[in-house]
C-alpha cells in the first residue's frame, strides 16, 4: 500500500467522538492548522478557523503531499487505539 492509501484510510476510518483539530504537515514543508475535514476518493479538504497569508479558509490536498499530522488535542495515548493504533504487545 501506498502512503496516499495510509493516510485516506486514516481519514475514512476517523471515529465519529475523535477530535477533528490538528496541523497537517504537506510534503511542501507546509504546516496547515485545521478544525475539521471532509474527505473524498483520493482528496481531502481541510477547514481552518484563520485564514492563511492568501485569505484562504479551505484547502484541498492530494493524499499522496500529506507528510504528517499532528494532533492538537490532549488526551491519553490509548484513544489513538480508535484510530487503528495497537502497542508492540498487540502484534
Amino acid at each position: 500500500m501506498q502512503s496516499a492509501e495510509y493516510w485516506q484510510s486514516l481519514f475514512e476510518g476517523w471515529p465519529a467522538g475523535f477530535p477533528t483539530q490538528g496541523i497537517l504537515i504537506t510534503s511542501f514543508q507546509e504546516a496547515i492548522p485545521f478544525t475539521g475535514f471532509m474527505i473524498s476518493e483520493g482528496m481531502i479538504v481541510l477547514d481552518r478557523d484563520k485564514p492563511d497569508s492568501s485569505g484562504a479558509r479551505k484547502v484541498i490536498l492530494a493524499y499522496d503531499v500529506i507528510a504528517a499530522l499532528k494532533i492538537t488535542s490532549t488526551f491519553e495515548l490509548d484513544r489513538f487505539q480508535e484510530l487503528g493504533f495497537r502497542t508492540t504487545q498487540q502484534f
